[in-house]
């Protein structure tokens, strides 16, 4: 490496770590500098896919702001939570369900092992390489923890903390930090999300570097921020608008990264609807990804979703399923190996069947839609799930997987109501657009245009993030 790898820590879940990554990695990459991303152990049910496999959003997100293909190796290990246990992804790969509380309580000395040697791959054939932390490093109820300052040591990478600062103490929780890990552990700070006069810190920035030797690398202002985020379900907040869209919001609800899209079309009302009466006026209503398929269809039927769905979907508002909400719409599931339930009846608004094994799909795929709607449309995503479907009435054809060509049947379609394994299917800019006007020519609306460009968002985040931050500083300090 021609730099030395910048490490982001946070001083708590939340203070925005992701977003900052994304911004350095394209700011240094506009520079003309090979940039690679990487976090060690993520643990997320925000998923994507990448060369060699399963990965999190998140760094899939920070690969594209490199202009990298994204791959397992920036995020070697990942944690997908579910109930007391805790599903492991290492390299992209299953490797297991474990309890959760061994898990964190386990020395994870071989995990270590690869997540240094993917860091070496990396940092060899990079000039710099961007580490995210995970959560916050000064977390004393938490040993061995890999994914923060035993790497960071090991590696000898420059830290910096970043805060959010619209929490409020933040000032005091970089103290706390430094304090419990030692002030020769950390470079310097940036504040986040500020609100306000900036005159007003600077006592505080005197005090950090007057006690700790603490550099100021920038302040950045409270944005709008326009990309996927990886806490989704956190963020988003519902409004409404001349379309509306109701997301059932499931206890296992996995890749809530599949709808950012319509948080940022104007005309567009969303929610995530958290009980039956949420959903009586949505145009479409969509039954997203889950962790734990069984239960959520249990969820379903317990809440009275449903009841309300299949009277919404008989009166011809159009019923959306994504991976394991497409599975709960179909005939019936089989699961000996999951939650071992057995046999237990979906939906049956499609005609499909679903059968859960070991075997888990990951792959990056395209292809054309079959559904008379958006015939041949052309479409791209990836599929992550347990279990093979079957369908007589396929929504889509996938043509092209993991790179080669291929032909076979993806998901299932009715009037109506269509499941498939796309996600991101709604980043398909052609196709959602078809989706959201062909409704609106139906209640008499003006035609909406969808621009969002995910590139360009990840630039403009860039440039704000640039001209708050001491950039050359954060490189070369």
């Amino acid at each position: 490496m021609k730099y030395k790898p910048i490490f982001i820590m946070g001083t708590s879940s939340g203070a925005g770590k992701s977003t900052l990554v994304t911004a350095l990695c394209r700011i240094f990459t506009n520079m003309g500098i090979n940039v690679v991303p990487f976090k060690a152990q993520n643990m997320s049910l925000n998923a994507g896919v990448g060369i060699g496999g399963e990965m999190a959003y998140a760094q899939v997100l920070q690969a594209k702001a490199c202009g990298k293909i994204p791959n397992v190796k920036m995020n070697p290990v990942l944690l997908k939570p579910e109930e007391d246990k805790t599903q492991i992804i290492l390299n992209g790969k299953y490797y297991g369900t474990i309890n959760a509380e061994n898990y964190m309580k386990s020395s994870k000395n071989d995990l270590f092992k690869i997540i240094l040697r993917d860091f070496k791959y990396l940092s060899d054939r990079n000039d710099l390489v961007i580490i995210e932390g995970a959560g916050s490093p000064a977390e004393i109820n938490i040993k061995h923890d890999i994914a923060n300052t035993i790497l960071a040591k090991k590696i000898k990478s420059k830290n910096i903390l970043v805060s959010d600062i619209d929490r409020g103490g933040s000032f005091a929780s970089i103290v706390g930090t430094v304090e419990l890990l030692g002030k020769d552990l950390f470079s310097g700070y940036i504040l986040n999300k500020f609100r306000g006069n900036e005159n007003l810190l600077k006592n505080g920035y005197d005090f950090l570097f007057e006690k700790y030797s603490l550099k100021h690398y920038g302040t950045i202002p409270y944005l709008e921020n326009n990309l996927p985020e990886e806490d989704s379900l956190r963020s988003w907040h519902g409004k409404k608008g001349k379309i509306n869209v109701s997301i059932i919001k499931l206890p296992h609800l996995a890749n809530a990264t599949d709808f950012h899209i319509f948080s940022k079309i104007r005309e567009i009302g969303f929610n995530f609807s958290t009980s039956p009466d949420e959903i009586n006026n949505a145009d479409i209503v969509i039954l997203p990804g889950s962790k734990l398929t069984i239960s959520d269809l249990i969820f379903l039927r317990n809440e009275g979703f449903e009841d309300k769905i299949l009277e919404l979907y008989k009166d011809g508002t159009r019923i959306i399923g994504i991976c394991g909400g497409y599975q709960m719409m179909g005939e019936y599931i089989i699961d000996e190996f999951e939650t071992k339930y057995g046999k237990i009846d979906g939906l049956k608004i499609l005609e499909s069947r679903t059968e859960f094994d070991r075997r888990k799909k990951v792959s990056l795929i395209r292809g054309k839609v079959l559904h008379k709607e958006f015939f041949n449309y052309n479409i791209s995503g990836y599929e992550i799930h347990f279990g093979k479907s079957i369908s007589k009435n396929p929504f889509s054809l996938i043509t092209n997987e993991n790179g080669k060509n291929v032909n076979r049947y993806d998901g299932s379609a009715s009037k109506n109501a269509f499941g498939t394994y796309f996600h991101d299917l709604f980043f398909n800019l052609n196709f959602v657009e078809k989706l959201l006007n062909d409704i609106a020519k139906e209640k008499g609306l003006d035609k909406i245009v969808v621009n969002y460009n995910l590139d360009d968002e990840i630039n403009s985040i860039a440039e704000i993030f640039k001209k708050y931050l001491d950039v050359e500083s954060i490189l070369n300090d």
